[in-house]
């Protein structure tokens, strides 16, 4: 198994805004932003002690689910390869990455070279999917999904080591004899699974470096990782795995408008006291998402939390 994050620390991270703007999480602010605004927020990330920064992946949304999704989904290989050029220690997520609508091979080709290119920053978030018309419409198995990436991540865990000639025989996916360069900076990229039903989370015990659930409110955590932990047990991995948790929106200090009522917000210290709590179950890396109405006020937001929050976490 592979660690990236120091250990014994609370880390944080955050999933970038703009290049996915589902209306569950999306501010306003974002419809109009591009580029220089990505590239702001990935500056700011990297100057002030993020562990990462985190990219989703869609290839395309049907109709029926526009609406609520949106049709702005960016392409997580560009976008972070994009990122990766303008920052220099902040690590580069795909949270996460839908690998069973590719070739394992083809997945292997992108992303060992955002890990050369990065100098080694890679982390490779996968899951599952949900959206049946994208597995439809790319002649991916829906259906089989979740045992497509079982093997998908076995293919994965050989391209994405260091022989330049990689090896898989299964069901679904063969090769060998079949060379890939530039190889991944690192020896072996790290694989985080996503998702928080129990076949993910079995995923996650048997197959993941780190455990990236979705969606699970803090009630519900401590249980979750003690079945994860079970599960790892039982199959006598003794390796450590990293645990994250996403965070409830965050504002450090008094907001003068309406953050929402599940926003956590006030004293630094107080804020650090909350997220603490995640620590205490269990969590290695906690992702948070800060409420903003511009692009400004958002690496402000950023910023007072490296600054006033996150000296007090650990």
């Amino acid at each position: 198994m592979v660690q990236v994050l120091p250990q014994g620390w609370l880390s944080y991270g955050m999933q970038l805004p703009i290049q996915s703007q589902s209306t569950i999480y999306a501010e306003p602010w974002e419809a109009g932003a591009g580029a220089d605004d990505l590239a702001e927020i990935a500056r700011t990330a990297d100057r002030t002690g993020f562990a990462y920064l985190a990219s989703c992946d869609h290839v395309a949304i049907p109709r029926r689910l526009a609406d609520a999704m949106s049709t702005v989904w960016y392409d997580p290989v560009a976008t972070l390869a994009f990122l990766a050029g303008i920052t220099e220690r902040v690590r580069l997520l795909s949270h996460v990455a839908v690998v069973g609508l590719r070739h394992p091979l083809v997945t292997a080709k992108q992303y060992a070279t955002l890990d050369h290119l990065s100098g080694g920053r890679l982390i490779l978030g996968v899951g599952a999917g949900h959206v049946r018309e994208e597995f439809d419409a790319l002649g991916a198995d829906f259906a089989g999904r979740g045992a497509v990436l079982d093997e998908t991540m076995d293919a994965l865990r050989a391209a994405l080591g260091q022989d330049e000639y990689p090896e898989h025989t299964g069901k679904r996916f063969s090769f060998g004899d079949l060379g890939q360069r530039p190889r991944p900076s690192q020896p072996q990229v790290p694989l985080w699974v996503g998702g928080s039903s129990p076949a993910a989370l079995r995923r996650a015990a048997l197959r993941g470096d780190g455990w990236l659930p979705q969606g699970d409110p803090r009630d519900r955590l401590p249980a979750q990782i003690a079945r994860l932990k079970a599960l790892r047990e039982k199959a006598g991995i003794a390796e450590p795995i990293e645990i994250g948790a996403i965070a409830e929106p965050l504002y450090v200090g008094q907001p003068d408008w309406n953050t929402g009522r599940h926003t956590l917000s006030g004293r630094p210290d107080a804020l650090a006291e909350s997220l603490r709590d995640y620590a205490a179950m269990g969590v290695h890396q906690v992702q948070v998402r800060f409420r903003s109405r511009s692009r400004s006020e958002l690496t402000d937001q950023m910023a007072a939390f490296a600054a006033d929050v996150a000296p007090h976490l650990n």
